[in-house]
């Protein structure tokens, strides 16, 4: 009796290689529609529009200088060779034009682009005129900059190379806009998300590295201190145990965004502990702008489907209707 052998085929690391480098080829190359990255414009416009309206009171305490810092002050602090609003009330003053029409002249232009980008007109030019302005804005203002200037300001950038306006825009109208699906808006989803998950991920080892997230301490003081207390917490010193289990969420939620953020099965319940988590420091420390801004970021990069919408299949009823039809006209004709 003949006895059988049986061989295990491994794959050779050329088979591997052309595997890995094909899967890396759809992850980062595959066709995709604009849609979320139409969504990071929208919101991301919106919630600078509501912080502009939200500043234009006080804009000349901020950016003039007789305002809050004044003088050489204002004109010397920060990185040195960055555009400035001093710098253009030096070249308008030539003119007559004084500091004050300046600056109602800077937040008029920072309000029109910023609308632009968020209808979609002439997208990639208005990204890039709300970018310099508000890149200027903060120069000028740096000491009054926190979270949310830096990633709106960097989110900005991003908007200018990326194809945004291919979907729900004016220029998606009017013909402009670059056809979709395409590669660009796969490869620039991609580094959208990417770097949510590296922003999270860091922020939560740093975090997890001190004692201060692990026994509720972090979360008493984010709650008490003045400038952000908006509620009276003075209660969870009777029941620490609120403080704690809320920092190891916290801990949990941002730790965790690059590993459940990817998977079908997971990605609803993470985007939803994202964005609670950001709903939470809005609600309860006033860091409305932040909130926002950062929930946007994540509902429009794992919230909004990026995969090309697909033909609806015919349904069945559809099909013998068809079909029946077709053997009508074959015996039509051949009656005829």
């Amino acid at each position: 009796m003949r006895q059988r052998t049986y061989t295990l085929r491994l794959p050779n690391a050329r088979e591997a290689a052309a595997r890995l480098w094909g899967s890396m080829g759809r992850f980062a190359l595959a066709p995709a529609s604009a849609r979320p990255l139409a969504a990071l414009r929208i919101g991301l416009a919106s919630v600078l529009l509501i912080q502009a309206a939200l500043i234009a009171p006080i804009a000349s305490e901020l950016y003039s200088r007789s305002g809050i810092v004044q003088g050489q002050l204002l004109d010397g602090s920060g990185a040195i060779g960055f555009p400035r609003i001093g710098h253009l009330v030096n070249a308008f003053s030539r003119f007559g034009v004084g500091e004050s029409s300046v600056i109602a002249g800077v937040g008029a232009l920072y309000v029109l682009s910023l609308a632009g980008l968020l209808l979609g007109w002439r997208t990639r030019f208005s990204a890039a005129c709300a970018w310099f302005v508000h890149f200027t804005l903060m120069m000028t203002a740096e000491r009054t900059n926190y979270g949310a200037d830096q990633f709106a300001n960097i989110f900005l950038f991003y908007l200018i190379f990326m194809p945004s306006g291919a979907a729900l825009s004016l220029d998606r109208v009017f013909g402009r806009a670059p056809p979709e699906p395409s590669v660009t808006a796969r490869l620039a989803l991609r580094v959208v998300q990417l770097h949510l998950c590296l922003v999270y991920l860091s922020s939560g080892v740093e975090k997890a590295l001190g004692s201060a997230w692990w026994d509720g301490d972090a979360i008493w003081r984010s709650l008490m201190l003045p400038e952000y207390r908006r509620f009276d917490f003075s209660w969870l010193a009777h029941h620490a145990w609120i403080a704690v289990a809320a920092g190891w969420m916290v801990l949990l939620v941002e730790i965790g965004y690059p590993f459940f953020i990817w998977p079908r099965r997971t990605r609803r319940l993470w985007v939803a502990a994202t964005v609670g988590l950001h709903v939470g420091i809005a609600v309860f420390m006033r860091l409305d702008i932040f909130g926002a801004i950062m929930s946007v970021f994540t509902i429009a990069a794992f919230g909004v489907k990026a995969d090309p919408r697909q033909a609806r299949a015919p349904s069945a009823v559809g099909a013998l209707h068809r079909r029946t039809g077709s053997v009508h006209d074959v015996i039509g004709s051949s009656e005829r």
